[in-house]
């Protein structure tokens, strides 16, 4: 129930000291009303476009943010999710896999793309207050420069108290770009809905705000709020390295971009539909619901990513 879209803004953000620019419309992942998804199954076949710019491609490194209370567990799970996007399973590792999820990012040209945990920056003192603007997001993505080799996307993760600018009324997370002491960066931001919009951007493991009241899922890591996280967070980071600065691939206007899984909005196994994720995997002694599997075991549930080969939504199961 959610799908992409944009917001516009340009600026110019002193902070510290550096200076960070704009460089692109912002990509966001909106949260949309039920009802507008039926839409979403019966107009023209997804295409996304390439728009000739740059790609991150090769090995790119993601740090980390964590604006707010996130306790040990929830961060290990975040951490764990993004390790095992470059972490080839061990063949005793049953599939499917995070890591061929991921892999899905490789064809859209010029090889594969392999993400790496950087610096991780704890700020428990909501350094910026507990309710955030757009602009200070940008800001705290870029709040320790680093000397990264090659690419790097900075994510910066809000708690369940913090209210940010559109959160919840328009958005699960989004991603973009800017310069710091005159390097292009990427960025992303997403924040934990439990307390604030669960049925928007929670779903499936939280009945939905609209449309038919389903009986939510299983969390395959008994936090619903932090596995909707790894939902928004899997499809701004494939957003993000696929249309990083707003001339790569997308469907549509780059103001509000449908990319490579807010494309495929709701489709997490086959036959799937508005309101049904489709048939996924669960979990014999817990009873949670799941598609991939990770580092250390531990599962997920992750939304289909378009396939530039097929031109199809491509699901693990």
């Amino acid at each position: 129930m959610i799908t992409g879209g944009g917001l516009s803004f340009r600026f110019t953000l002193v902070v510290a000291s550096f200076v960070l620019v704009q460089s692109h419309v912002p990509n966001t992942w909106e949260a949309t009303p039920f009802n507008r998804m039926l839409a979403l199954v019966q107009p023209d076949p997804i295409v996304l476009k390439y728009h000739k710019g740059p790609l991150l491609k090769g090995n790119v490194t993601v740090h980390i943010l964590w604006y707010g209370n996130f306790t040990p567990t929830r961060r290990s799970i975040i951490v764990d999710f993004i390790q095992s996007l470059g972490s080839i399973p061990h063949t005793h590792h049953p599939s499917p896999s995070v890591f061929s999820w991921w892999r899905t990012t490789a064809r859209y040209g010029g090889g594969p793309c392999t993400l790496t945990v950087g610096n991780q920056t704890l700020d428990r003192t909501y350094s910026l207050g507990k309710s955030l603007k757009a602009t200070q997001l940008l800001a705290l993505a870029s709040k320790r420069p680093t000397t990264t080799r090659g690419h790097a996307i900075h994510v910066v993760l809000t708690s369940d108290d913090v209210a940010v600018e559109d959160f919840c009324m328009s958005r699960c997370g989004t991603h973009g770009s800017g310069r710091v002491r005159k390097r292009r960066v990427a960025f992303a931001w997403v924040g934990n809905p439990i307390a604030q919009c669960p049925g928007e951007c929670a779903w499936p493991f939280h009945q939905p705000l609209y449309g038919p009241q389903t009986l939510p899922l299983v969390p395959p890591n008994g936090d619903v709020g932090v596995d909707g996280m790894v939902i928004s967070l899997a499809t701004v980071l494939a957003g993000a390295v696929t249309n990083p600065y707003g001339s790569g691939y997308f469907q549509g206007s780059a103001m509000a971009p449908l990319e490579a899984v807010s494309a495929c909005t709701g489709i997490f196994g086959k036959g799937a539909y508005p309101g049904y994720t489709g048939n996924v995997l669960v979990d014999k002694t817990t009873g949670a619901s799941y598609n991939a599997v990770g580092v250390h075991g531990r599962k997920f549930l992750l939304p289909a990513m378009w396939d530039p080969v097929t031109s199809t939504c491509r699901t693990l199961v």
